[in-house]
C-alpha cells in the first residue's frame, strides 16, 4: 500500500508521488529545529560560569542552526530514489554547502575562544603586561588557524570535482618548474604566516605596546594576518607588515614594563647654583601624581662655549604619563628660573677690545 491510496480520489499525482518526501523534509526540519533549541539551552546553562564557552556559543549561533538543516536535508537525498535525474546534481551542492558552513562553524570556534580570552584579560587595568601578552597571543594565533581552516575547507571543497582533481594530478607531474614559481608567488602569503607565528609565540610586540617605528612613536593598536596598525600619537595610523617586526629593529618602550624614565634638558649660565633646582625637581615631582617615586635626579650632562646643559631624569608609570611629566617638570622649571633666576639664562657674551689710539682725540 502506498501514500496514495489514503489520499481522497482526484488528488494530483505529482503530489501525492512528493508527499511522503515532503512529510519526511518536515520532520527532519523539525527535528534538526528541536536540537538546536536543546543545544543552545545546555550551551547557555553550560556557560554561567564560562566565559569562553558563553563567547564560543554566541559566535557558532549561526553556522550551527544552519550546519543542522544541511544535515537534515543531506539525510533527506540518502531516502530519494535514485532513478532522479537532477539527484547528484543536487547532493554535490549539498556536500559543497556542508563543507562550506562546516569551514565556517569551525572559524567562528576560533573566534569565541580568541573572544572570550580578550574578555577574560581586560586590558583597563594599571598594570596590563600580562593580559596583553595573552590577548597578542591568541589575536595571533587565532587569525594564523582561521585562515589555516579557510585554506583546508577550500580546498576540500575543490576536491570535491573530479577536473580540478585531475589538474592537481598534472601539476604534480610536473612539479619542477611550477612548484618554483608557486614558491615565488606564495612566498609574502608564507612570509606572513611565518611573521604571524613568529610574533605570536616569542611576541616581540603586543596589543597595547608602545614602540617606536619609521622614527614615529605610537601604540600597536591591532594585528592582523599581514600588517600592524600603529596608532601615531596624533591619531594618524601607520600600517607597516608583519614581516617588518620580524626582520627590522625597532624600539618597544613597553616590553617588560610599562616602567620608564624621562628626561628633560635644560641650557643654562654657568653662574646658575644647582641646589635651588634640585630642591625644586624634587618638589615638583612629589606634587604630581604622575610620578611613581622611583628617582627624580638632576645632573650636568655638557659643558659648552656659551651655557652649560642640565639633564633631569623623571620616572613613571606609563609612557603617556613620563610624557606628561616631563612636560610638567620642563615648564615648573623654566619659571622657576624665570622668576628667581632670571639673570642666568643663556646668554651671548662678546668682550670687545677697542684701540685706544682709534678713540684718542685729534690734535
Amino acid at each position: 500500500m502506498t501514500a496514495a491510496d489514503w489520499l481522497p480520489t482526484g488528488f494530483p499525482p505529482l503530489l501525492a508521488e512528493w508527499l511522503p518526501t515532503l512529510v519526511v523534509a518536515v520532520l527532519l526540519a523539525l527535528l534538526a529545529e528541536l536540537v538546536f533549541r536543546l543545544g543552545q539551552r545546555v550551551v547557555m546553562r553550560a556557560a554561567r560560569n564560562a566565559p569562553v564557552v558563553a563567547s564560543v556559543g554566541r559566535a557558532v549561533q549561526a553556522p550551527a542552526h544552519l550546519l543542522l538543516y544541511l544535515f537534515a536535508l543531506h539525510l533527506l537525498w540518502q531516502q530519494m530514489p535514485p532513478g532522479a535525474g537532477w539527484l547528484p546534481g543536487i547532493e554535490r551542492l549539498t556536500a559543497l554547502l556542508l563543507i562550506g558552513v562546516m569551514t565556517w562553524l569551525l572559524a567562528r570556534v576560533v573566534q569565541g575562544v580568541a573572544s572570550g580570552v580578550a574578555e577574560a584579560n581586560p586590558l583597563a587595568v594599571a598594570d596590563n603586561l600580562e593580559a596583553r601578552r595573552i590577548r597578542t597571543q591568541t589575536l595571533v594565533l587565532s587569525r594564523t588557524v582561521q585562515g589555516m581552516v579557510v585554506l583546508v575547507g577550500a580546498s576540500l571543497m575543490l576536491m570535491t570535482f573530479p577536473a580540478v582533481r585531475q589538474v592537481g594530478a598534472s601539476l604534480l607531474a610536473s612539479a619542477g618548474v611550477v612548484g618554483i614559481v608557486a614558491g615565488f608567488a606564495a612566498r609574502p602569503v608564507l612570509g606572513n604566516l611565518i611573521a604571524g607565528l613568529q610574533i605570536g609565540l616569542s611576541q616581540p610586540i603586543r596589543i597595547d605596546d608602545v614602540v617606536i617605528v619609521e622614527n614615529e612613536w605610537g601604540v600597536i593598536e591591532e594585528i592582523t594576518g599581514t600588517y600592524v596598525v600603529v596608532r601615531i600619537w596624533d591619531e594618524r595610523r601607520l600600517v607597516v607588515p608583519l614581516q617588518y617586526w620580524i626582520e627590522k629593529p625597532f624600539q618597544n618602550w613597553t616590553r617588560n614594563t610599562s616602567e620608564l624614565t624621562g628626561t628633560v634638558f635644560l641650557w643654562v649660565d654657568y653662574r646658575m647654583p644647582l641646589a635651588p633646582l634640585r630642591e625644586v625637581l624634587q618638589r615638583v615631582c612629589e606634587g604630581s601624581a604622575l610620578w611613581d617615586r622611583r628617582f627624580a635626579l638632576l645632573q650636568v650632562t655638557e659643558a659648552g662655549e656659551r651655557a652649560m646643559q642640565l639633564r633631569c631624569l623623571v620616572t613613571a608609570a606609563s609612557a603617556g604619563a613620563a610624557w606628561d611629566l616631563r612636560c610638567h617638570v620642563r615648564e615648573s622649571l623654566i619659571d622657576f628660573i624665570q622668576r628667581e633666576y632670571p639673570q642666568y639664562l643663556p646668554r651671548q657674551r662678546a668682550e670687545l677690545d677697542l684701540d685706544p689710539r682709534a678713540t684718542a682725540p685729534r690734535p
